[in-house]
């Protein structure tokens, strides 16, 4: 028993084994072998190395998005003339990266708390019975008091008054002059693992330079101001149309950097995409067009509160980072350089199965490939002694 344990460990620390191999000479074996050999290369080469940079370490950036609005409006509505500026028309004020440009809106002056018809449509009545007291409705404006008013045939409620009636919203736009205001992004990456730090105002966007220039995809990729008329329309809306009941617009800022050329290289790329609000297509249909919400501004007139309410209708922005860094890495080069010696094996695999499954010589090729041994027959200490009996006649 000692002696077993003894070779079984020194069989296993001092001996090699080896697969036996059998070289078959055959036309049709051998052209399938090295086409299915090519097809793997092509595969490592073209797809895993050249496509999907397989040679390279990843990483996505942490960034932040600034941003600013300039231009001034002007409207003139039942002989009232207003301009409006930045404090007025971008909402919220701060500069984030998703934002509401104003460009229509139902404005409703002089509100005051107290009792007042509710709006056609809102709560029709035809008497006191048809208005519950202290019951609201979900798209009412106010907490109904029992009484139906006569005139209007609708349920008075204690509300705002007067109600806001937004049955009518202004076309074309009141604030048409959106179109031209423009918008400053100002954006910057940081990839941790590769240690790399970038902006949107790469080399060669000075000062100057952002004073005179306007975004264009062609002639001015890199300028970090844009036009709202253009970015509509590259993203497929018409301005009059979006800005009448407002949309959403989102503005990709694409980061795709391959850092194994000079970081200088690494540039941004802008694309636009409409998201929602062209209702002179598909969106007639629906429910709800638009983007619209509402604020108010309260104030105190002879100690009364009183507030001026605003239906606001606009394009919302949406400033959406995309990042992807690459870099050189000898760690994910040899496991794709593995993986693919690996799938060699395939054409031995195929090629076994032709040989010993398809081809007329199937039952020759077994026979070399294999070697068959009678387990039942055979002694197992046959081997030992003759070893023995040729050691003790030496």
């Amino acid at each position: 028993m000692k002696n077993q344990i003894t070779n079984a460990i020194s069989d296993f620390f001092f001996e090699y084994e080896t697969p036996r191999q059998v070289l078959v000479r055959n036309r049709r074996v051998g052209v399938v072998c090295r086409l299915i050999q090519l097809g793997v290369l092509a595969y490592i080469i073209g797809w895993v190395f050249i496509y999907e940079k397989g040679y390279q370490s990843t990483d996505t950036a942490v960034s932040s998005v600034f941003t600013k609005m300039k231009g001034v409006g002007y409207t003139n509505v039942n002989g009232s003339e207003r301009v409006w500026d930045v404090a007025d028309y971008v909402f919220p004020p701060q500069g984030d990266s998703s934002f509401v440009v104003m460009t229509n809106y139902i404005i409703t002056e002089g509100q005051k708390m107290g009792k007042c018809p509710e709006l056609k449509g809102k709560q029709n009545c035809n008497s006191d019975a048809d208005c519950e007291g202290g019951s609201f409705k979900r798209t009412g404006h106010g907490q109904m008091t029992g009484v139906c008013v006569k005139n209007t045939t609708t349920c008075e409620v204690l509300a705002w008054c007067p109600v806001e009636d937004d049955h009518n919203i202004p076309d074309p736009p009141l604030l048409m002059s959106a179109e031209n205001y423009t918008l400053f992004i100002k954006n910057s990456v940081t990839f941790p693992l590769f240690g790399v730090t970038r902006s949107n105002l790469v080399e060669g966007i000075d000062a100057d330079y952002i004073s005179s220039c306007l975004h264009d995809p062609k002639k001015a990729p890199l300028c970090p101001i844009f036009r709202l008329g253009d970015i509509v329309k590259l993203s497929g809306f018409s301005f009059e149309t979006i800005a009448r009941v407002g949309g959403a617009i989102g503005i990709v800022v694409d980061w795709t950097c391959n850092l194994d050329v000079d970081v200088k290289h690494c540039k941004p790329q802008y694309n636009f995409h409409g998201l929602y609000g062209n209702p002179a297509e598909t969106d007639k249909a629906r429910a709800s067009v638009g983007y619209n919400f509402r604020y108010a501004k309260h104030y105190m007139e002879d100690k009364i509160q009183k507030r001026t309410l605003m239906k606001v209708f606009g394009i919302r922005f949406d400033i959406i980072v995309q990042s992807l860094a690459r870099k050189f890495d000898i760690i994910p080069t040899l496991t794709a350089i593995g993986s693919g010696v690996g799938i060699f094996g395939v054409a031995t695999v195929v090629c076994d199965l032709v040989l010993l499954y398809l081809l007329p010589k199937r039952e020759f090729y077994k026979n070399m490939k294999f070697k068959y041994t009678d387990t039942q027959t055979q002694d197992p200490d046959s081997e030992a002694g003759s070893t023995e009996t040729e050691a003790s006649k030496k």
